[in-house]
């Protein structure tokens, strides 16, 4: 305040003295605070770029996948070349165009295999020995819903979640009351399913606790591996089958100080997959002396193989859980009104992929067992009871869905894990 009521006659000299200090004090203020500004600035852009960042999976998970992969396009699986009489095919602008035109099937395709490796992931880390077998179905049931967002038929399970124990090679999952109970000298198939669109993901990998079931465990990883490396187009389907037993059969495991050759089931393969049709018509054999029948190009497989201890040979055993309405099933006339009503409450649910009956009570369906067995006896329905091996023999399974893509072979369901 003084100095403004100082006249500038009498003050000159002493402001000028004055002023370069405080001038200089200015200029040093002025230096020193301009990187906290531009700190502060730069956070905020830091900041606001975090906001943009896709959110991360929880744990447990329960974010859509759509919410993560925030473009719309979901990771491809991995990309295995044609060989021989097919290389040019990598190479060939026509096929190219082909693929370009089919990126709306591949990325729904991607997106069912992007929901299958989350859930799997996650389920690795919570199977336990002393689990009960209905609280994992339906703890990976409903982690799939929510990552696939569910939606009637356009996206969803696509079929019940097979935990085939030791003998049992496949198609069995708790029914409503089972009391079964994860043991540590189980080896456990699980195989489940995802869908959009109807385009299925068919995968499967096997839970063993005891280390002694390893080579078991391989063989059939093994086995998969070497069926989808196979593959390819104009490829016979013997050939394939030929070439997964030779592997398969090269590996032994010893189980309790006994040692058993690990054998391929010679009734069980691989197949086609179409739209909403998890067997679409084509067979893939684990044993040699299969179809001479070719895949083709823009075909789907599931590939997988199971590797036993005990006779390599299934039979349908034990209480059925799973069903299936037969895709060729035109209209056939039903007499009992329950029977319909089922029907009804199958399309409308279901439609062609498979359920089980912990499927239909979860949709309040009651005493339907004689309307299920009338359409199974109607032939509207199938039924598709557990398929086991000789009691006291131990089964493994792995499996992957690959997709013969005009340029090249994509393994769709692939992950870190197998």
């Amino acid at each position: 305040m003084a100095d403004q009521e100082i006249s500038d006659g009498a003050t000159t000299e002493s402001t000028s003295k004055i002023l370069p200090v405080e001038v200089e004090d200015k200029v040093g203020e002025l230096v020193l605070d301009e990187p906290q500004e531009a700190a502060k600035k730069k956070k905020k852009k830091s900041k606001s770029k975090k906001k943009k960042e896709p959110p991360q999976q929880t744990d447990p998970p329960s974010i859509p996948v759509t919410e993560l992969f925030a473009s719309g396009d979901f990771p491809e699986g991995e990309i295995q070349q044609y060989k021989d009489d097919n290389l040019w095919r990598s190479t060939s602008e026509e096929k190219r165009e082909l693929e370009r035109l089919e990126k709306p099937l591949y990325n729904s395709v991607r997106q069912a295999a992007e929901v299958h490796r989350q859930v799997r992931k996650y389920m690795r880390t919570i199977i336990k020995p002393g689990m009960l077998m209905t609280d994992m179905c339906e703890t990976l049931e409903n982690t799939v819903r929510k990552l696939i967002s569910e939606n009637g038929l356009q996206a969803g399970v696509a079929f019940p979640t097979g935990c085939s124990l030791n003998w049992v090679a496949a198609h069995w999952t708790p029914n409503a009351g089972d009391k079964t109970v994860l043991q540590y000298d189980d080896v456990m198939k699980l195989d489940f399913g995802t869908h959009i669109d109807g385009h299925i993901i068919d995968c499967a990998f096997t839970v063993a606790f005891n280390p002694m079931f390893n080579p078991l465990l391989e063989a059939s990883r093994e086995a998969t591996n070497t069926g989808i490396k196979e593959a390819g187009i104009d490829v016979r389907l013997c050939d394939v089958g030929a070439a997964i037993q030779e592997v398969m059969e090269s590996y032994e495991v010893e189980i309790n100080g006994k040692v058993f050759q690990v054998k391929s089931i010679r009734n069980l393969n691989g197949h086609s997959i179409g739209p909403y049709q998890i067997h679409a018509g084509k067979s893939v054999p684990i044993v040699k002396g299969g179809e001479q029948t070719k895949m083709e190009e823009g075909e789907f497989y599931a590939i997988e193989t199971f590797g036993s201890t005990g006779k390599g040979y299934v039979r349908e055993d034990l209480e059925c859980s799973h069903y299936m309405k037969n895709f060729d099933a035109g209209h056939i006339p039903l007499r009992l009104p329950r029977a319909k009503q089922l029907l009804a409450t199958i399309n409308k649910n279901f439609s062609t992929l498979a359920f089980c009956k912990r499927y239909l009570d979860r949709i309040g369906e009651t005493k339907y067992l004689m309307a299920l067995k009338n359409l199974c006896d109607a032939g509207v329905v199938q039924p598709y009871p557990p398929l086991c091996d000789n009691k006291g023999s131990y089964v493994s399974q792995f499996e992957h869905t690959i997709l013969l893509r005009p340029t090249c072979k994509e393994v769709v369901s692939r992950g870190e894990d197998y």
